[in-house]
């Protein structure tokens, strides 16, 4: 017994780690085991004050990966996972350690689950799974390989600790990687306007980097409260690509680290949001036979009870036809850099033989994992919204370039927003220090 206290005493002066083996306590060298020949669950306590990690990429010790975020999963009886970045190329065991209240810690076995959707690059996002028992009560976790130090590692806290049923929003857009010097503030302003008016309350924005107009802007929105901007310096730990092909456009990682970004916000918003919407900056979820998307998911939901991924098609804009009467080319938007979604009202027609790429509006609770145009994992079915109640407006460059005005189709659904839409822009854009006057 006083062993054991002089042992306590040691723990302190220390900052170490105890193991609990049944009937003692005794200090081990944390640098020397070996957790291949531990149990499969053992317990220790840390003294430490647990740090926490800072920033939303954490590097895991002694390894090539990076931990993002971690959530306790309560439909796979309350389970730890990490979502994480995996190098597909230095793979290894790695172990949970995770904490409770009473700082008292556990190591466990994990089951590294990374993503099949990884385009050829080789880092990926992954489900890192702690395999242990009675979860609920843990507040940290960390990744760790058999050689760690877990004195000296930020913790993660763990998100998603209590079920809800009710809801802080309706509807959340997740908006994934912003970077380079992107500045089309025009056409996010219009976005984030049109997205009010069809019932969206929350938007989350990935952001590596912005130009300095949109910078303006987004801090705007956020003091607005619209906007949740998740920092995500993913360039500072790897060479990201642009692109989506890992043959063509090379690097570490697909756009900037997107699917990890679409994952995670799925997870962030598991029990804030009852919808989450996964579209990029440049589009939006239309709904042409309701007047908002509230009134569209309701008769959706009602009709397929069992969805829980509903499927849009993607239908592209180009921003190189404008419509011929210029009413919307408005002389208080000359000095606004970007794109005026108003103008291009011509719509591209289907491709013969090619899919047209979709985006989602999902039911949080049921996906488990997911990538750009579809899940991967999910609990439910899958419904393709026919093209006369919804799709999706993507106001881009052309993907088919060698079509005339005469080939495409008007649409000006867009229109239908103008009493509102252009005065909301306006005054956005004059909160936020864009809009002078002319």
């Amino acid at each position: 017994m006083e062993a054991g206290y002089k042992i306590l005493g040691v723990k302190f002066a220390l900052c170490g780690l105890f193991w609990r083996i049944p009937g003692e306590l005794k200090l081990l060298d944390s640098l020397s085991h070996d957790p291949d020949k531990l149990p499969l669950e053992h317990a220790f306590y840390n003294t430490c004050r647990i740090t926490e990690a800072l920033n939303s990429i954490t590097p895991i010790k002694d390894s090539e990966h990076f931990m993002v975020s971690a959530f306790i999963d309560h439909r796979l009886d309350g389970v730890i996972r990490v979502i994480s970045i995996i190098s597909r190329n230095h793979l290894q065991p790695l172990y949970c350690v995770y904490c409770s209240t009473e700082q008292v810690c556990k190591t466990v076995h994990t089951d590294v689950q990374i993503h099949r959707d990884h385009f050829g690059f080789p880092f990926h996002v992954s489900d890192v799974i702690c395999k242990g028992r009675h979860m609920q009560n843990a507040t940290h976790v960390l990744i760790s390989t058999k050689d760690s130090d877990n004195n000296v590692t930020e913790y993660l806290p763990i998100k998603n600790r209590v079920g809800m049923n009710t809801f802080k929003y309706n509807f959340t857009v997740c908006i994934s990687t912003l970077f380079g010097n992107y500045n089309n503030v025009l056409q996010f302003a219009q976005s984030m306007e049109m997205y009010k008016l069809l019932g969206v309350q929350h938007v989350v924005i990935y952001k590596t980097s912005c130009g300095p107009d949109l910078e303006k802007l987004l801090k705007h929105y956020e003091t607005e409260g619209m906007l949740e901007i998740v920092p995500w310096p993913i360039d500072q730990f790897l060479n990201p690509s642009s692109g989506w092909k890992f043959k063509k456009h090379k690097g570490d990682i697909h756009y900037y680290g997107q699917l990890a970004t679409l994952n995670e916000c799925i997870y962030r918003h598991m029990y804030q949001s009852k919808y989450v919407l996964l579209n990029d900056i440049d589009e939006i979820i239309m709904p042409y036979k309701h007047a908002n998307l509230p009134s569209l998911m309701k008769y959706l939901q009602s009709a397929h009870p069992r969805v829980s991924v509903f499927l849009f098609e993607s239908h592209v804009f180009p921003t190189t036809q404008f419509e011929e009467s210029g009413k919307f080319k408005r002389a208080e938007w000359n000095n606004i850099p970007g794109v005026n979604i108003m103008e291009h009202i011509y719509r591209e027609p289907d491709r013969k033989n090619i899919d047209n790429p979709k985006k989602m509006i999902v039911n949080p609770r049921k996906v488990q994992k997911t990538s750009v145009h579809s899940s991967l994992q999910k609990y439910g079915y899958i419904h393709h919204v026919a093209f006369h109640v919804s799709r999706m407006v993507h106001v881009r460059n052309p993907m088919q370039v060698n079509l005339t005005k005469e080939q495409l189709f008007v649409d000006k659904r867009m229109w239908d927003f103008k009493q509102k839409l252009i005065p909301n822009v306006d005054r956005t854009l004059k909160r936020s220090g864009l809009l002078r006057p002319h």
